[in-house]
Protein backbone atom coordinates (compact mmCIF):
# COMPACT_ATOMS: atom_id res chain seq x y z
CA UNK A 1 0.00 0.00 0.00
CA UNK A 2 1.23 3.70 -0.98
CA UNK A 3 0.39 6.67 1.13
CA UNK A 4 -1.15 9.32 -0.20
CA UNK A 5 -0.03 11.71 2.55
CA UNK A 6 3.65 11.23 2.21
CA UNK A 7 5.10 14.04 3.08
CA UNK A 8 8.60 15.58 0.70
CA UNK A 9 11.46 15.12 2.42
CA UNK A 10 13.19 17.91 4.31
CA UNK A 11 14.90 20.53 2.70
CA UNK A 12 19.10 19.46 3.64
CA UNK A 13 20.06 22.22 6.76
CA UNK A 14 23.42 24.22 6.14
CA UNK A 15 26.64 22.58 6.94
CA UNK A 16 27.55 22.95 10.44
CA UNK A 17 31.31 22.24 10.56
CA UNK A 18 32.88 21.44 13.39
CA UNK A 19 36.85 21.24 13.85
CA UNK A 20 38.30 17.97 15.06
CA UNK A 21 40.41 19.37 17.84
CA UNK A 22 37.22 20.71 19.33
CA UNK A 23 35.57 16.99 18.81
CA UNK A 24 38.96 15.81 20.53
CA UNK A 25 38.62 18.27 23.45
CA UNK A 26 34.83 17.43 24.35
CA UNK A 27 33.56 15.11 26.68
CA UNK A 28 31.58 12.82 25.62
CA UNK A 29 29.11 10.92 28.34
CA UNK A 30 29.97 6.93 28.10
CA UNK A 31 27.54 4.88 26.37
CA UNK A 32 24.54 3.95 28.63
CA UNK A 33 24.07 0.18 28.42
CA UNK A 34 20.72 -1.49 29.76
CA UNK A 35 21.71 -5.02 29.49
CA UNK A 36 25.83 -4.59 29.00
CA UNK A 37 27.25 -6.16 26.48
CA UNK A 38 24.05 -6.46 24.24
CA UNK A 39 21.34 -3.57 24.69
CA UNK A 40 22.47 -0.38 24.41
CA UNK A 41 21.01 3.24 23.57
CA UNK A 42 19.71 3.61 20.71
CA UNK A 43 17.36 1.50 18.43
CA UNK A 44 17.99 -2.32 18.25
CA UNK A 45 16.52 -5.06 16.20
CA UNK A 46 16.31 -8.47 17.14
CA UNK A 47 15.03 -10.85 14.77
CA UNK A 48 14.70 -14.41 14.64
CA UNK A 49 12.09 -17.18 13.07
CA UNK A 50 8.48 -17.66 14.50
CA UNK A 51 8.23 -19.36 17.44
CA UNK A 52 11.82 -19.15 18.16
CA UNK A 53 11.09 -17.43 21.68
CA UNK A 54 12.17 -13.75 20.55
CA UNK A 55 9.28 -12.74 22.71
CA UNK A 56 10.41 -14.50 26.13
CA UNK A 57 13.91 -12.81 25.40
CA UNK A 58 12.62 -9.71 25.47
CA UNK A 59 10.04 -10.61 28.19
CA UNK A 60 13.39 -11.54 30.20
CA UNK A 61 15.38 -8.30 29.59
CA UNK A 62 12.13 -5.69 30.66
CA UNK A 63 12.36 -7.93 33.56
CA UNK A 64 15.53 -8.05 34.48
CA UNK A 65 15.51 -4.06 33.61
CA UNK A 66 12.26 -3.63 35.63
CA UNK A 67 13.86 -5.30 38.74
CA UNK A 68 17.27 -4.00 38.54
CA UNK A 69 17.41 -7.64 38.27
CA UNK A 70 19.47 -10.34 36.08
CA UNK A 71 19.17 -10.49 32.42
CA UNK A 72 19.49 -14.36 30.28
CA UNK A 73 20.67 -16.10 33.35
CA UNK A 74 23.71 -13.97 34.32
CA UNK A 75 23.62 -10.34 33.12
CA UNK A 76 22.97 -7.36 35.93
CA UNK A 77 20.78 -4.56 35.15
CA UNK A 78 20.65 -1.27 36.15
CA UNK A 79 16.88 -0.76 37.20
CA UNK A 80 14.89 1.39 35.20
CA UNK A 81 11.11 2.11 33.70
CA UNK A 82 10.49 -0.14 30.62
CA UNK A 83 7.12 -0.12 28.79
CA UNK A 84 6.64 -3.30 26.43
CA UNK A 85 4.44 -2.68 23.39
CA UNK A 86 2.99 -5.79 22.43
CA UNK A 87 0.74 -5.66 19.51
CA UNK A 88 0.60 -9.82 18.99
CA UNK A 89 -0.20 -11.18 22.59
CA UNK A 90 -2.90 -9.95 25.05
CA UNK A 91 -3.11 -9.04 29.01
CA UNK A 92 -4.20 -12.94 29.54
CA UNK A 93 -0.86 -14.21 27.47
CA UNK A 94 1.19 -11.68 29.05
CA UNK A 95 0.33 -12.76 32.40
CA UNK A 96 0.00 -16.59 31.71
CA UNK A 97 4.42 -15.70 30.35
CA UNK A 98 5.08 -14.01 33.76
CA UNK A 99 3.84 -16.53 36.02
CA UNK A 100 5.52 -18.62 33.87
CA UNK A 101 9.10 -17.24 34.84
CA UNK A 102 8.03 -16.92 38.35
CA UNK A 103 5.90 -19.98 39.13
CA UNK A 104 5.76 -19.64 43.12
CA UNK A 105 3.80 -16.44 43.40
CA UNK A 106 5.65 -15.23 46.43
CA UNK A 107 8.75 -14.55 44.81
CA UNK A 108 6.97 -12.25 42.17
CA UNK A 109 8.97 -9.13 42.85
CA UNK A 110 7.97 -5.42 42.42
CA UNK A 111 7.05 -5.43 38.96
CA UNK A 112 5.64 -1.63 38.55
CA UNK A 113 8.66 -0.31 36.44
CA UNK A 114 7.03 -2.49 33.57
CA UNK A 115 4.51 -1.36 31.80
CA UNK A 116 2.45 -2.82 28.98
CA UNK A 117 0.48 -1.18 25.40
CA UNK A 118 -1.22 -3.52 23.68
CA UNK A 119 -2.55 -0.84 21.28
CA UNK A 120 -0.44 1.49 19.11
CA UNK A 121 -0.52 4.01 16.26
CA UNK A 122 2.39 3.50 13.68
CA UNK A 123 5.21 5.94 12.98
CA UNK A 124 4.64 8.94 11.76
CA UNK A 125 1.22 8.94 13.10
CA UNK A 126 1.38 9.40 16.59
CA UNK A 127 4.07 7.09 17.91
CA UNK A 128 6.72 8.76 18.50
CA UNK A 129 4.63 11.64 20.49
CA UNK A 130 3.09 8.47 22.56
CA UNK A 131 6.67 7.46 23.61
CA UNK A 132 7.55 11.13 23.94
CA UNK A 133 4.96 11.33 26.61
CA UNK A 134 5.69 8.28 28.48
CA UNK A 135 8.97 9.54 29.06
CA UNK A 136 8.34 12.69 30.53
CA UNK A 137 5.94 10.74 32.59
CA UNK A 138 8.10 7.88 34.44
CA UNK A 139 11.29 8.71 36.43
CA UNK A 140 14.06 6.68 34.75
CA UNK A 141 12.85 5.66 31.51
CA UNK A 142 15.71 3.10 29.87
CA UNK A 143 13.82 0.56 27.62
CA UNK A 144 11.47 0.55 25.21
CA UNK A 145 10.17 -2.82 23.41
CA UNK A 146 8.23 -2.94 20.32
CA UNK A 147 6.58 -6.85 19.78
CA UNK A 148 6.80 -6.54 16.10
CA UNK A 149 8.12 -4.00 13.83
CA UNK A 150 5.96 -4.43 11.42
CA UNK A 151 2.86 -3.72 13.20
CA UNK A 152 4.21 -0.07 13.34
CA UNK A 153 5.57 0.57 10.30
CA UNK A 154 3.82 3.09 7.90
CA UNK A 155 3.09 2.39 4.05
CA UNK A 156 6.21 3.24 1.65
CA UNK A 157 6.12 5.42 -1.52
CA UNK A 158 6.14 4.62 -5.04
CA UNK A 159 8.46 7.26 -5.92
CA UNK A 160 11.43 5.08 -3.54
CA UNK A 161 13.07 1.50 -3.73
CA UNK A 162 12.17 -0.91 -0.71
CA UNK A 163 15.90 0.14 0.91
CA UNK A 164 15.28 4.17 0.66
CA UNK A 165 11.37 3.00 2.32
CA UNK A 166 12.61 1.08 4.97
CA UNK A 167 15.45 3.22 5.95
CA UNK A 168 13.04 6.43 5.75
CA UNK A 169 10.23 4.67 7.94
CA UNK A 170 12.79 3.81 10.72
CA UNK A 171 14.71 6.45 10.54
CA UNK A 172 12.25 8.86 13.03
CA UNK A 173 12.25 5.87 15.77
CA UNK A 174 16.12 5.86 15.27
CA UNK A 175 16.53 9.43 16.08
CA UNK A 176 14.54 9.71 19.19
CA UNK A 177 15.79 6.85 20.77
CA UNK A 178 19.53 8.49 20.00
CA UNK A 179 18.17 12.20 21.17
CA UNK A 180 16.70 10.49 24.27
CA UNK A 181 20.13 8.16 25.34
CA UNK A 182 16.58 4.98 25.53
CA UNK A 183 17.17 1.74 24.16
CA UNK A 184 14.41 0.90 21.70
CA UNK A 185 14.47 -3.09 20.45
CA UNK A 186 11.91 -3.98 17.82
CA UNK A 187 11.07 -7.70 16.90
CA UNK A 188 11.32 -8.75 13.30
CA UNK A 189 11.23 -12.21 11.71
CA UNK A 190 14.10 -13.18 9.42
CA UNK A 191 13.46 -15.14 6.38
CA UNK A 192 13.31 -18.38 5.32
CA UNK A 193 16.51 -20.51 4.93
CA UNK A 194 18.33 -17.79 6.09
CA UNK A 195 21.90 -16.43 4.57
CA UNK A 196 25.26 -16.21 4.71
CA UNK A 197 25.94 -13.25 6.60
CA UNK A 198 23.06 -13.16 9.80
CA UNK A 199 22.22 -9.30 9.02
CA UNK A 200 21.16 -10.31 4.94
CA UNK A 201 19.00 -12.80 6.83
CA UNK A 202 16.60 -10.14 8.63
CA UNK A 203 12.56 -9.86 6.45
CA UNK A 204 13.02 -7.30 4.02
CA UNK A 205 15.33 -4.84 2.27
CA UNK A 206 18.48 -4.56 3.99
CA UNK A 207 16.91 -0.40 5.37
CA UNK A 208 16.08 -1.99 8.43
CA UNK A 209 19.51 -3.36 9.49
CA UNK A 210 21.09 -0.66 8.05
CA UNK A 211 19.00 2.07 10.25
CA UNK A 212 19.48 0.02 12.96
CA UNK A 213 22.42 0.94 15.88
CA UNK A 214 22.50 -3.02 16.69
CA UNK A 215 20.78 -5.88 15.58
CA UNK A 216 20.47 -9.04 17.34
CA UNK A 217 19.50 -12.45 15.25
CA UNK A 218 18.51 -15.24 17.47
CA UNK A 219 19.20 -18.87 15.50
CA UNK A 220 18.82 -22.23 16.19
CA UNK A 221 20.66 -24.98 14.37
CA UNK A 222 23.04 -28.31 14.89
CA UNK A 223 25.20 -26.65 17.22
CA UNK A 224 21.77 -25.49 19.65
CA UNK A 225 20.64 -22.30 19.88
CA UNK A 226 22.69 -18.83 18.94
CA UNK A 227 22.57 -15.06 19.44
CA UNK A 228 24.25 -12.72 17.30
CA UNK A 229 24.64 -9.31 17.76
CA UNK A 230 26.73 -6.78 15.58
CA UNK A 231 26.32 -3.07 16.03
CA UNK A 232 28.24 0.32 15.73
CA UNK A 233 28.70 0.54 19.85
CA UNK A 234 28.41 -2.96 20.46
CA UNK A 235 31.05 -5.50 19.94
CA UNK A 236 30.63 -8.30 17.46
CA UNK A 237 29.90 -11.68 18.97
CA UNK A 238 27.94 -14.75 18.93
CA UNK A 239 26.48 -16.07 22.04
CA UNK A 240 25.38 -20.32 22.60
CA UNK A 241 22.13 -20.03 24.59
CA UNK A 242 19.63 -22.34 26.48
CA UNK A 243 15.77 -21.81 26.23
CA UNK A 244 13.93 -24.12 29.08
CA UNK A 245 10.87 -23.28 31.09
CA UNK A 246 10.47 -20.10 29.21
CA UNK A 247 13.72 -18.87 30.04
CA UNK A 248 16.64 -17.94 28.68
CA UNK A 249 20.10 -18.33 29.58
CA UNK A 250 23.78 -17.58 28.43
CA UNK A 251 25.92 -20.80 28.50
CA UNK A 252 29.12 -19.21 27.00
CA UNK A 253 30.71 -17.83 23.51
CA UNK A 254 29.19 -19.93 20.87
CA UNK A 255 32.25 -21.05 18.96
CA UNK A 256 33.84 -22.18 22.69
CA UNK A 257 30.70 -24.26 23.31
CA UNK A 258 31.21 -25.87 19.65
CA UNK A 259 34.56 -26.83 20.81
CA UNK A 260 33.24 -28.14 24.10
CA UNK A 261 30.77 -30.55 21.73
CA UNK A 262 33.77 -31.65 19.49
CA UNK A 263 35.79 -32.50 22.44
CA UNK A 264 32.15 -35.02 23.95
CA UNK A 265 32.92 -35.61 20.64
CA UNK A 266 36.74 -36.94 20.83
CA UNK A 267 35.88 -38.77 23.93
CA UNK A 268 33.02 -40.89 22.25
CA UNK A 269 35.01 -41.67 19.30
CA UNK A 270 37.47 -43.32 21.60
CA UNK A 271 35.08 -44.91 23.91
CA UNK A 272 33.04 -46.82 21.05
CA UNK A 273 36.39 -47.53 19.74
CA UNK A 274 37.50 -49.25 22.59
CA UNK A 275 41.19 -48.48 22.29
CA UNK A 276 44.03 -46.09 21.23
CA UNK A 277 43.36 -43.86 18.26
CA UNK A 278 45.23 -41.86 15.81
CA UNK A 279 44.51 -38.36 15.00
CA UNK A 280 43.35 -39.51 11.46
CA UNK A 281 40.98 -42.18 13.21
CA UNK A 282 39.53 -39.72 15.00
CA UNK A 283 38.90 -37.65 11.71
CA UNK A 284 37.49 -40.60 10.32
CA UNK A 285 35.26 -41.20 13.13
CA UNK A 286 33.82 -38.01 13.93
CA UNK A 287 34.29 -35.83 10.34
CA UNK A 288 35.83 -33.15 12.19
CA UNK A 289 39.03 -31.03 9.87
CA UNK A 290 41.94 -32.57 10.90
CA UNK A 291 43.01 -29.19 12.05
CA UNK A 292 40.73 -28.85 14.61
CA UNK A 293 40.88 -32.76 16.07
CA UNK A 294 44.70 -31.73 16.04
CA UNK A 295 44.28 -28.62 18.33
CA UNK A 296 41.68 -29.98 20.25
CA UNK A 297 43.62 -33.10 21.21
CA UNK A 298 46.60 -30.97 22.42
CA UNK A 299 44.38 -29.02 24.63
CA UNK A 300 42.46 -31.74 26.48
CA UNK A 301 45.61 -33.39 27.17
CA UNK A 302 46.28 -30.16 28.20
CA UNK A 303 43.34 -30.39 30.56
CA UNK A 304 43.69 -34.52 31.30
CA UNK A 305 40.98 -35.21 29.36
CA UNK A 306 42.93 -37.36 26.72
CA UNK A 307 46.31 -38.31 27.38
CA UNK A 308 48.61 -39.47 24.68
CA UNK A 309 50.09 -43.02 24.78
CA UNK A 310 52.34 -45.01 22.30
CA UNK A 311 53.50 -43.96 19.16
CA UNK A 312 50.97 -40.53 18.12
CA UNK A 313 47.82 -42.32 19.71
CA UNK A 314 44.98 -41.13 22.19
CA UNK A 315 43.29 -42.73 24.73
CA UNK A 316 40.48 -41.49 27.90
CA UNK A 317 42.84 -42.87 30.44
CA UNK A 318 46.78 -42.86 31.30
CA UNK A 319 47.37 -46.21 29.56
CA UNK A 320 46.10 -48.10 27.47
CA UNK A 321 43.28 -51.15 28.09
CA UNK A 322 45.05 -54.17 29.04
CA UNK A 323 48.57 -52.25 29.59
CA UNK A 324 49.73 -52.42 34.04
CA UNK A 325 53.17 -50.11 34.07
CA UNK A 326 54.18 -48.69 30.21
CA UNK A 327 52.82 -47.84 26.50
CA UNK A 328 54.61 -49.78 23.71
CA UNK A 329 57.59 -47.74 23.55
CA UNK A 330 57.36 -45.18 26.44
CA UNK A 331 58.72 -45.75 30.10
CA UNK A 332 57.08 -46.31 33.11
CA UNK A 333 55.77 -42.94 34.19
CA UNK A 334 58.27 -41.19 36.40
CA UNK A 335 56.34 -39.39 39.75
CA UNK A 336 58.83 -36.92 40.47
CA UNK A 337 58.69 -35.51 36.61
CA UNK A 338 55.61 -32.59 36.33
CA UNK A 339 53.59 -32.47 32.91
CA UNK A 340 54.40 -29.35 30.67
CA UNK A 341 52.52 -28.32 27.66
CA UNK A 342 52.14 -25.10 24.74
CA UNK A 343 48.88 -24.12 23.17
CA UNK A 344 48.70 -26.26 20.63
CA UNK A 345 50.10 -29.66 22.40
CA UNK A 346 51.97 -31.36 23.86
CA UNK A 347 55.95 -30.15 24.72
CA UNK A 348 58.29 -32.49 23.42
CA UNK A 349 56.27 -34.94 21.46
CA UNK A 350 57.35 -34.82 17.24
CA UNK A 351 54.73 -34.59 14.66
CA UNK A 352 54.75 -37.91 14.47
CA UNK A 353 53.75 -38.70 17.65
CA UNK A 354 57.08 -40.60 18.80
CA UNK A 355 57.36 -40.12 23.06
CA UNK A 356 59.81 -43.13 23.51
CA UNK A 357 61.02 -41.09 26.82
CA UNK A 358 58.31 -39.77 29.17
CA UNK A 359 61.30 -39.58 31.89
CA UNK A 360 64.44 -40.01 29.82
CA UNK A 361 65.66 -36.67 29.24
CA UNK A 362 64.95 -33.19 30.10
CA UNK A 363 62.55 -31.68 27.15
CA UNK A 364 61.97 -34.92 25.48
CA UNK A 365 58.58 -36.68 25.30
CA UNK A 366 55.45 -35.95 27.27
CA UNK A 367 57.00 -35.02 30.22
CA UNK A 368 59.56 -32.68 31.28
CA UNK A 369 61.74 -32.95 34.83
CA UNK A 370 62.11 -30.42 37.62
CA UNK A 371 58.84 -28.34 36.87
CA UNK A 372 57.71 -28.07 40.82
CA UNK A 373 55.46 -29.81 42.52
CA UNK A 374 52.70 -31.25 41.35
CA UNK A 375 49.52 -29.39 42.27
CA UNK A 376 46.64 -31.09 44.95
CA UNK A 377 43.14 -29.55 44.53
CA UNK A 378 43.79 -26.05 43.80
CA UNK A 379 40.27 -24.17 42.68
CA UNK A 380 40.16 -21.73 40.54
CA UNK A 381 37.65 -19.15 39.07
CA UNK A 382 34.01 -20.23 38.04
CA UNK A 383 33.14 -20.76 34.43
CA UNK A 384 29.94 -21.02 32.57
CA UNK A 385 31.71 -22.20 29.10
CA UNK A 386 32.85 -25.51 29.88
CA UNK A 387 31.11 -28.79 30.54
CA UNK A 388 32.02 -31.16 33.95
CA UNK A 389 34.77 -33.44 33.27
CA UNK A 390 33.10 -35.64 35.19
CA UNK A 391 29.42 -35.90 34.81
CA UNK A 392 29.87 -34.36 30.85
CA UNK A 393 27.19 -32.13 31.56
CA UNK A 394 27.04 -27.82 31.09
CA UNK A 395 26.74 -25.48 34.20
CA UNK A 396 28.82 -23.39 36.43
CA UNK A 397 32.22 -25.29 36.97
CA UNK A 398 34.93 -24.76 38.91
CA UNK A 399 38.70 -24.49 37.44
CA UNK A 400 40.37 -27.60 38.92
CA UNK A 401 44.01 -28.47 39.09
CA UNK A 402 45.20 -31.50 40.83
CA UNK A 403 47.89 -34.13 40.08
CA UNK A 404 48.86 -33.54 36.73
CA UNK A 405 45.72 -32.38 35.02
CA UNK A 406 43.89 -29.29 34.69
CA UNK A 407 40.10 -29.33 34.45
CA UNK A 408 37.11 -28.35 34.95
CA UNK A 409 34.22 -29.77 37.06
CA UNK A 410 31.03 -28.93 38.78
CA UNK A 411 31.76 -28.21 42.33
CA UNK A 412 29.21 -31.25 43.38
CA UNK A 413 32.08 -33.29 41.24
CA UNK A 414 35.09 -32.71 42.83
CA UNK A 415 35.74 -35.04 45.45
CA UNK A 416 34.23 -38.00 42.58
CA UNK A 417 36.74 -36.46 39.73
CA UNK A 418 39.71 -36.27 42.40
CA UNK A 419 38.76 -40.12 43.63
CA UNK A 420 38.25 -41.04 39.97
CA UNK A 421 41.93 -39.84 38.70
CA UNK A 422 43.58 -40.70 41.66
CA UNK A 423 41.96 -44.62 41.02
CA UNK A 424 43.58 -44.36 36.75
CA UNK A 425 47.22 -42.89 38.20
CA UNK A 426 47.28 -45.54 41.24
CA UNK A 427 49.26 -47.93 39.04
CA UNK A 428 51.85 -45.23 37.89
CA UNK A 429 52.67 -43.27 41.13
CA UNK A 430 53.40 -46.74 42.89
Amino acid sequence: MVSVDAQPPPKPSKFRRTNTNDIMARDYPAIKWVVPGYISEGFLVLAGRQKLGKTWLAIDMALAVATGGVAVGSIDCEQGNVLYIDMENGPRRIQSRIKALYPDHRNLPDLAKLEWVTEAPQLGAGLIEELEGWRTSVPNPRFVIIDVLQRIKPAGSMARNAYENDYSAWAPLQEWATRQGIAVLGLHHTKKGGADDPLEALSGSNGLSACADTTLVLDSGQNGKTLYVRGRDVEEKETALLFAGGAWSIIGEAAEVRRSDERAQIIAALQDHGEPMTPAEIVAATGKPRVSIQRLLGKMAKAGEVHKVGKGRYWVEPLPPGNSGHTGNSKTFDPDIATEFDDEGVTGADDTGNSDTLAGKPGGGIFSRNLGPRPVRQIGETSHRHKCAHCMKRGETVELKHGFAETHVHQHCIDAWIVDYDERNKSDEG
